[in-house]
């Protein structure tokens, strides 16, 4: 009887210490705002003639863009504190389909893809958000976010009315809506205001929606205040897909000042992206939206890097200057980015205009927090004005940094050719033709989004070979496995060197990025996309081997047949090392002085490229990837490689170009 009484007095206590938790996180999660004092929920942000209102009181938004899958989910709270500790108090995000949903029926919502995670997180530390779930975010990410395997439809016509496009774009919302509707502001969530796609009036072409645009217009949830007559877009598609499966909040669209008209739509509220506030911006922005409340949702810290380009910086002075302009006319704001992260793996997509060029693994941005999570002259200035702009709170404290630490270099012993590395692949595909990435029957036939793909081919002779501009988007040719030279864009022919019998040509093509914005979306598919001429005549009959680099394929090179370095070692390879962290693993950056272009894996998982073209010389490695112990290091190599990794405790991201 005493023991049967003492263990009802522990569950009594342990019930009565977990329902005052629940209370305590029930109250700050249902009730509590930002400012410390409970809200009404029935009312979310609303528009009125001059200002915000969230829950019927005056609301800003200081916003800062901070991407949950370009951070370790590991990090989130501390750069979310950083976020609070700067003044911020609305946190938005983007949501790349392209990784939440790799194949037609595969979808990805866990670790560090759980956004609902993220954003009760986000709530949890009293901060708001505006939710960019797309479909098209552009975000500098692979094809602006959408899944390749849209592409292995040859009349794909992205971002617009086409059956194809919306079909998959309504499987897609069918998934993500309903983990984002309980989060609504209105429902108890953090969520106020969510954004329709991104900047379409700066690329708008499916005029033919007008017509249903007009028969569904009715169907959208307004929270706009009178005299905001609006012009209707394709992006009106969207917003019907968003409140027909429960979104209530208010709905944004943000394009350039050039692009409101066309990239507006009635129902949602226009934001500008700018780099600074000019007359001719508000102007454009009063002339389709008179008599609302203003919001910049991207005022931009910076930019992306380019491959062989400069790291390009903005002067701190310039964009506080900048935001304190904005910020003096009453309108609400929005970072981008406030913390930029890293494009881990081949996330990263390219650039266009006005000519192509990949993209780097870092998104530093320039980014008031920089890529590791450091505090920057940017973030003192912003947090010192951002305090004058939250009266209801104090600004809290700057939360600690985390150590950074220089490791012995890691050794690169053993070395795997890539031909001895095929066999480790799916089995290869054999066609007449060149057949293009995403149509390749692989990943359950969703097509290769990824990586480098392997083409191979018999020939007779030597002489002449171009590219006919079908290469995408570089490519190591070899014949009988030995490097004979390679095709980039500019680069469009080659000579084959005689020889006698029969030879193997094997290209080796590399996907560098999709272009992520613009027109030519349609246009993005990769490998050979059509025919490579010998002397003339099109090479026929190809063995073609995928080689993503998916996880499950690093994997499996544990089984591959290693063997030690040799003195001159033959590329394209892989070389494998040991990198040992004792006690709690701290972040550092891989650095591969004397290495030509590749990849970097560390423990299986994809840190990015590398290239000694520059300008980023280092990899951000996060602590919370590596072991106590010994960890796998893995590099790709195309060329030309040192026989050791470098790990330090300082960045590099190149010399810099000042953006005017």
């Amino acid at each position: 009887m005493v023991v049967l009484r003492i263990r009802n007095s522990h569950k009594r206590k342990y019930a009565f210490i977990c329902l005052s938790i629940f209370g305590f996180i029930m109250y700050r999660y249902l009730g509590t705002p930002v400012g410390g004092r409970r809200l009404s929920r029935k009312l979310g942000l609303h528009a009125n003639n001059s200002q915000f209102t969230l829950a019927g009181e005056p609301f800003r938004i200081l916003g800062g863009s901070v991407h949950y899958f370009r951070v370790p989910s590991a990090y989130w709270r501390d750069r979310l504190m950083k976020a609070k500790a700067c003044g911020i108090n609305t946190i938005t995000t983007y949501v790349p389909w392209s990784l939440h949903q790799p194949e037609r029926d595969v979808f990805n919502f866990q670790t560090q893809l759980d956004l609902e995670s993220y954003i009760s997180l986000v709530a949890e530390l009293g901060l708001w958000v505006i939710l960019r779930p797309g479909p098209y975010i552009s975000a500098e990410l692979d094809l602006g976010g959408l899944p390749s395997w849209l592409l292995q439809d040859e009349n794909m016509r992205l971002r617009t009315t086409y059956p194809g496009f919306t079909d998959a774009v309504n499987v897609f919302f069918d998934k993500l809506i309903p983990k984002i509707v309980p989060l609504q502001f209105k429902k108890g969530g953090p969520i106020i205001a969510v954004q329709l796609d991104d900047s379409y009036g700066s690329y708008a072409k499916d005029n033919r929606y007008m017509a249903f645009i007009k028969e569904v217009a009715s169907h959208v949830t307004s929270h706009i205040g009178t005299g905001n007559a609006g012009v209707l877009c394709d992006c009106i598609v969207f917003s019907k897909a968003l409140t027909s499966r429960g979104v209530s909040e208010m709905l944004l669209t943000s394009d350039l000042s050039n692009g409101l008209k066309a990239g507006g739509v009635n129902g949602a509220i226009r934001t500008m992206k700018l780099w600074k506030l000019r007359t001719k911006d508000m102007q454009e922005l009063n002339s389709v939206q008179p008599n609302s409340p203003a919001m910049v949702t991207d005022i931009w810290s910076g930019m992306a890097d380019a491959w062989g380009d400069l790291h390009h910086v903005l002067a701190p002075e310039d964009m506080v200057s900048a935001v304190r302009e904005i910020l003096r006319r009453g309108m609400s704001i929005n970072l981008y980015m406030f913390h930029g992260g890293t494009s881990f793996g081949f996330m990263s997509g390219a650039l266009g205009i006005p000519s192509y060029k990949a993209i780097v693994p870092s998104y530093d941005y320039d980014a008031p927090l920089s890529e590791a999570g450091e505090y920057t002259p940017k973030y003192h200035l912003l947090r010192d004005l951002f305090s004058r702009y939250n009266s209801d709170e104090s600004v809290p404290d700057m939360p600690a940094l985390r150590y950074r630490e220089p490791y012995e270099p890691a050794i690169m012993y053993n070395h795997l050719s890539l031909w001895d590395a095929l066999s480790f692949t799916e089995e290869p595909f054999k066609s007449a033709t060149p057949v293009n990435m995403e149509n390749l029957p692989v990943n359950n036939k969703n097509g290769q989004s990824q990586g480098y793909t392997l083409y191979e081919t018999t020939i007779t002779s030597g002489g002449l070979l171009k590219s006919g501009d079908n290469v995408r988007d570089r490519a190591l040719v070899f014949v009988d496995r030995r490097y004979i030279g390679f095709f980039k864009r500019n680069t469009l022919e080659m000579a084959v060197p005689d020889g006698e019998g029969k030879r193997t040509l094997s290209l080796l093509v590399e996907n560098c990025g999709r272009v992520h914005r613009g027109k030519d979306l349609d246009k993005q598919r990769k490998g050979l996309v059509g025919d490579v001429l010998l002397n003339g005549t099109p090479l026929r009959d190809f063995t073609i081997y995928s080689l993503d680099m998916k996880p499950s394929f690093i994997d499996s090179l544990y089984r591959a047949p290693w063997k030690a370095r040799p003195e001159v070692p033959l590329y394209p390879a892989f070389l494998m090392g040991a990198l040992f962290a004792y006690g709690y693993p701290s972040d550092t950056f891989v650095k591969l002085p004397g290495w030509g272009r590749g990849v970097v894996f560390i423990n299986g998982l994809n840190l990015g490229r590398y290239w000694s073209s520059g300008p980023q010389q280092a990899l951000y490695l996060p602590g919370p990837f590596l072991n106590s112990g010994m960890n796998q290091i893995i590099a790709f190599e195309e060329q030309e490689a040192d026989y050791k990794i470098q790990l330090e405790d300082t960045h590099d991201l190149g010399m810099t170009a000042d953006i005017k």
